[in-house]
């Protein structure tokens, strides 16, 4: 995989905060089997404010991935995910796009670990008991299918067709958005 040298801009005014201490980068990579994708990310030193996307250089046509996890070795399968993507883990949770979204290129395992991340996050803030124990089963599932003991399907929606999963295992079919939701 071809990696260019990522470009730079620093100094640049935050939106969020005001301050000259934005820092701007693109680069881009080729991922086989999906093609050349362009990778656009802006930090803040002063507020930490972040965003990120990710591109396909090619136009594609909106797609939903479906793939059922069932091994460990499913861990290391590319995940490319736009801002605009909406990734469903059934009884687990829903990522949805809005402001706040990243898009990201990672792999199964990477993205289990930020929903994990999220459960622990959740687990830790919550007073519920009954909240608290649904988390902890949540991580242990999580667990149990990061080292292949346990089945799980992973859905991404993404109406811009910038996001993929590459595997034989994944099935693409053409994604069309429900009437009344946000394209």
């Amino acid at each position: 995989m071809a990696d260019e040298v990522p470009e730079t801009l620093e100094g640049q005014k935050c939106p969020m905060c005001g301050e000259d201490k934005l820092t701007l980068l693109e680069s881009s990579t080729e991922v086989p089997y999906f093609g050349r994708v362009y990778l656009f990310s802006m930090s803040c030193s002063a507020c930490k404010y972040h965003q990120a996307d990710c591109e396909s250089e090619s136009e594609k046509e909106p797609a939903k991935y479906t793939i059922e996890i069932t091994c460990e070795a499913d861990m290391s399968i590319r995940i490319i995910k736009s801002s605009h993507a909406t990734v469903k883990i059934p009884h687990i949770t829903t990522i949805t796009p809005g402001t706040a979204s990243n898009g990201y290129i990672t792999n199964v395992e990477g993205l289990l670990t930020r929903v994990k991340k999220e459960v622990e996050m959740l687990k830790e803030s919550e007073d519920d008991e009954e909240v608290k124990q649904k988390a902890k089963n949540m991580l242990k599932k999580l667990q149990r299918v990061m080292w292949g003991q346990e089945s799980l399907k992973i859905i991404i929606e993404d109406p811009t067709g910038n996001s993929g999963i590459i595997s034989e295992k994944a099935l693409k079919e053409p994604f069309k958005a429900k009437k009344g939701k946000e394209e």
